[in-house]
């Protein structure tokens, strides 16, 4: 759906925007980009917030409660059933998954493949728990499907985050929502759509793939609500080619100073970003003048 805004000649000013004129010569109310503007299109990092759904394993076991599964008692092993994705600020979501034949045949080399031509071409990546399951899981299918490894990229997971700067609670991305007030999950009805996707039911599939939609949308708003306190953050504006001083969270000239901020060695200025609301400083001190920007460790 195309939405069509008005706006003020200082509004167009501000975005890069010029008047285009009609056939007569006359200035319209319409706008196209600027000459000067259209360098900066497609610059910075590509940011890829990705989420996968796996199968569960099947084996032999003696008990409920506390067991210890030998290979031997594996009957069949885990697999990705969908996974779904978008770049950062972009509407659409990405996704794929499983055919009721291929998931009954236990075969996801072609979703494979698609999740990674998407990493491919990502520099960072964000996923909730991402070190610990999407990046292991996706790299052992990869490697399972002899697809090689994707370029290399640099890694955001919310997850520790979280548990590194706040003591929410519960950490889990749908407790996290909720208690940011950005949304929450879609109830899967617990293990029977697993189940059902197992025995190759298509519609079961369509629901898993809305629900891993949905993680990706969540995932994303909680994301932007968590990044100015995400500490390392990778450089964004290693990512620009300009020699202005940017936000190094999200790559914004938007910077107002905010006083000094003080080492054992040294003074910097330190910065408040208008954007995302993170704080840097200079990389020089105030003796040799200001430089690259980059964040303040926590």
């Amino acid at each position: 759906m195309k939405i069509r805004k008005r706006l003020t000649p200082e509004q167009a000013e501000k975005l890069g925007l010029e008047i285009k004129p009609n056939e007569k010569g006359r200035n319209t109310a319409r706008y196209t980009i600027s000459k000067s503007l259209l360098k900066f299109q497609n610059i910075g990092a590509k940011i890829l917030i990705f989420d996968i759904e796996t199968s569960p394993m099947r084996s032999f076991t003696w008990s409920c409660w506390k067991q210890n599964i030998s290979t031997k008692q594996i009957i069949s092993d885990w697999f990705m059933l969908s996974w779904s994705a978008k770049w950062l600020f972009e509407e659409n979501v990405l996704s794929d998954k499983l055919t009721g034949q291929e998931c009954i045949n236990q075969d996801d080399s072609r979703i494979c493949k698609t999740i990674f031509n998407l990493l491919d071409q990502a520099d960072i990546v964000i996923a909730h728990n991402a070190k610990k399951f999407d990046i292991k899981r996706v790299n052992t299918r990869f490697i399972y499907n002899s697809l090689g490894t994707p370029s290399s990229y640099e890694i955001i997971d919310t997850l520790l985050h979280a548990r590194k700067q706040f003591s929410i609670s519960s950490n889990k991305l749908d407790y996290l929502g909720e208690f940011f007030g950005l949304g929450r999950k879609i109830e899967t009805g617990g293990f029977e759509l697993w189940e059902r996707c197992m025995k190759g039911d298509d519609q079961a599939l369509k629901e898993m793939q809305i629900y891993c939609d949905q993680d990706v949308r969540l995932l994303e708003e909680v994301y932007l609500h968590m990044r100015p306190y995400i500490k390392p953050h990778p450089n964004l504006g290693l990512h620009i080619s300009d020699d202005i001083n940017r936000c190094p969270t999200c790559g914004s000239d938007q910077l107002t100073p905010t006083g000094d901020y003080y080492t054992t060695m040294n003074t910097y200025t330190e910065y408040k970003c208008k954007s995302c609301g993170s704080n840097c400083r200079s990389r020089k001190s105030n003796k040799k003048g200001k430089g690259i920007m980059s964040s303040l460790p926590r």
